[in-house]
């Protein structure tokens, strides 16, 4: 059982520590943290937002994944909203709800992976909520950023001709959920479907896409590539053609297999970056060492065809996560 509500608050004060970022005034302690923003007349900035919920049997099971990377995923989700606007992140809300039957080792845990993940990136817990859940463990995130005002990388921005690219490789994240599934007992190692266990937010690649003007849009890929790429169409009101050998394949297990096409263009939460540069732009093979990959471009009717290896087209449907969605 969790402690009590005031103990587990002052044990996550603790673990949080004192917050080191001057933009921080206030944070664990009051009814509100105060965050005091950098105001520079010459270089004005604006302030990203974002919040995700966690669910126990939704996004994570117990007897599945490890505290530590339930707390490390929880974060990861907004860090990656983050990298997609190309900002920088800078603190953290955390609410928590636990039913009874959680141990207090696994709150301490899974608070260790969060925080562990939040000092590589610099961000700074500053508040939340807890509660008692009747009904399975629930975690939302809320993570605060900043991006040069009028520089955040948008989904709007793709124009015709415009080519498309996505970094790192896809699959990797929905093949482990797919093994889990196939056999619930088994343990997988989280060194053979690293995407999955603890992916990692692609902040540095996000604010180097922004900075040297490479990209014309942008999404993380959390909800699957055909269900990004759609997302992206859709709010730059065009279509795209996508090549099915040029999408990258995610190798896992052991022994090592790629993954099936199916796991890559919809399997989500990878949290790779994908996005568009104009036709004329030179973009790297490799940005902040992660391997950029172009796999089609945008063109003007609005629907989205993949083009297998045979040179047959079909249309393409977003097939990757949506909540609510009938089956």
């Amino acid at each position: 059982m969790p402690t009590p509500e005031k103990a587990l608050i002052a044990e996550i004060r603790r673990a949080a520590g004192r917050a080191e970022n001057s933009a921080i005034r206030t944070g664990i302690g009051d009814d509100c943290a105060i965050l005091r923003l950098p105001e520079h007349s010459k270089n004005p900035i604006d302030t990203l937002v974002t919040t995700d919920f966690t669910l126990e049997n939704v996004h994570f099971r117990r007897n599945w994944h490890s505290p530590e990377s339930v707390g490390h995923r929880c974060l990861t989700r907004g860090l990656s909203d983050i990298a997609a606007m190309g900002g920088n992140p800078l603190a953290a809300f955390l609410s928590l709800a636990l039913p009874r039957d959680v141990p207090q080792a696994w709150v301490r845990r899974f608070i260790f992976g969060l925080l562990s993940l939040a000092e590589e990136y610099g961000v700074t817990l500053v508040g939340g909520d807890t509660a008692e859940s009747l009904s399975g463990i629930l975690a939302d995130i809320i993570v605060l950023g900043t991006v040069p005002q009028g520089k955040a990388l948008l989904r709007s921005g793709a124009r015709p001709g415009d080519r498309i690219y996505v970094s790192g490789e896809l699959g990797g994240s929905a093949a482990a959920v797919l093994a889990m599934r196939k056999n619930p007992k088994r343990k997988l190692s989280p060194r053979n479907y690293p995407r999955h266990f603890f992916p990692e937010p692609r902040i540095k690649l996000g604010r180097i896409l922004r900075e040297k003007k490479f990209a014309s849009a942008a999404i993380d890929t959390s909800d699957g590539l055909s269900t990004d790429l759609a997302h992206i169409c859709e709010e730059s009101g065009v279509g795209a053609e996508i090549e099915s050998n040029a999408i990258p394949r995610a190798s896992v297990g052991r022994p090592l297999h790629e993954v099936e096409l199916d796991l890559a263009l919809h399997g989500g939460e990878d949290y790779e970056l994908l996005f568009t540069a104009p036709r004329g732009k030179r973009i790297p093979s490799r940005i902040a060492s992660i391997p950029i990959t172009p796999i089609g471009h945008i063109t003007r009717h609005r629907k989205i065809f993949l083009t297998n290896r045979d040179g047959i087209r079909h249309e393409l449907r977003p097939l990757g996560w949506e909540h609510f969605r009938k089956t």
